[in-house]
């Protein structure tokens, strides 16, 4: 834990690579100190059709899944440590926002096979 989910509007690649956009969010997640290395998943998923009201403005959103338990400043900390590593990515006028959503313990199954 956690699933650092990163969605993103897909001009973005002609001047970033997905790598460094899962990069710097798993260098913010470490950052936080909040995660052991290995436990932190990233991955990313590009839009082709997406609308932000009337315009169609590029943007990245991270969702942060954890697990329950940590506290408000936590989670604010960790928020800005991902965004702080995100702008220091070179972006053309960029929309970036990140959310932190808990996950229950005890409604989580996890198996490795």
């Amino acid at each position: 834990m956690p699933h650092c989910i990163i969605e993103y509007s897909n001009e973005i690649e002609k001047f970033v690579k997905p790598i460094q956009l899962t990069n710097a969010v798993y260098q913010g997640a470490l950052k936080s100190g909040l995660f052991k290395d290995d436990d932190i998943k990233t991955r990313s998923i590009a839009f082709d059709s997406y609308q932000s009201g009337s315009l169609r403005k590029a943007f990245v959103h991270v969702t942060v899944k954890i697990f329950s338990g940590r506290n408000l400043e936590q989670k604010k900390t960790l928020s800005e440590l991902i965004i702080s590593q995100l702008k220091t990515i070179d972006f053309p006028s960029t929309l970036l926002t990140v959310e932190v959503v808990e996950i229950e313990k005890e409604s989580y199954a996890k198996v490795v096979i």
